[in-house]
């Protein structure tokens, strides 16, 4: 049964996505109708949606939930070629289309354009920074690396060798990576930050995310990511569930009289 807060996309599996986008053509997550110009020229005041009045350091944690669905992805591929089950290269391709298109080009470049700066000039966990900086960086080789790998039906015996490698290496970096961005930066970063220029930031946030996905942008990638969840067979939060575990009961001697 699907989860009534985050419904299907009009019940498509992902390997009925777009060929255009799997292939790396265009954005997953970007509309193909044009953005109205009267919307497309508005001030980030007169852009709403369903990120109306998140703060942005709450707006970065809940695109790191995206994030956090790609490594469960990326875990399951792993999993798999370990097996030496078919690897599910269109899968893995569409997940990292998403984190080409959404993590990398717009919620890192939030990150790096208001969020690093702002702790830099305020002399604050700048050793941090520079290593989650130089972190993004990596990603983005081995986002390059996957996208390379998986764009074709199928992966030789070679390439699994190093696909597996640097998903496991994408999925060891960024868990504390955005472990650390959501309990040390983004708090220090708000304590920072005026709530007056919050609130602006928020709407820039805001005014990008439409520019670049359209007014329903986060919605519709979340939606992405579950699609490419339920073709691999891992959406189902259940699954995730520990058996009950039996209780010992210590089998108790006879009453001393």
């Amino acid at each position: 049964m699907d989860d009534p807060d985050v419904p299907a996309v009009s019940r498509r599996d992902v390997l009925s996505l777009s060929a255009a986008a799997l292939a790396g053509a265009v954005p997953l997550a970007v509309p193909s109708w044009p953005v109205a110009p009267a919307l497309a020229a508005a001030a980030p005041s007169q852009v709403h949606g369903p990120t109306a009045g998140v703060s942005p350091s709450e707006d970065l944690m809940r695109e790191h939930g995206v994030l956090k669905g790609i490594l469960l992805v990326y875990r399951e591929g792993i999993r798999r070629v370990q097996r030496g089950e078919r690897v599910p290269a269109q899968a893995l391709h569409a997940a990292a289309r998403v984190v080409h298109d959404f993590v990398e080009l717009h919620h890192e470049c939030l990150e790096e354009k208001y969020v690093f700066p702002r702790l830099r000039e305020a002399g604050r966990l700048r050793r941090t920074v520079a290593v989650l900086h130089r972190q993004h960086w990596r990603g983005r080789d081995l986002t390059r690396r996957i996208l390379a790998v998986t764009r074709g039906p199928g992966v030789s015996a070679r390439d699994r060798r190093t696909l597996v490698s640097d998903m496991a290496a994408f999925v060891r970096m960024y868990e504390p990576h955005e472990a650390r961005e959501d309990t040390v930066v983004f708090p220090v970063f708000r304590r920072l930050t005026p709530a007056r220029e919050l609130a602006r930031l928020g709407e820039v946030f805001r005014a990008e995310e439409y520019r670049r996905f359209g007014p329903h942008g986060f919605t519709t990638v979340v939606r992405e990511v579950a699609d490419i969840e339920r073709a691999l067979h891992i959406y189902g939060l259940d699954q995730y569930t520990p058996p009950k575990t039996a209780r010992h009961h210590r089998r108790r001697g006879p009453r001393a009289r």
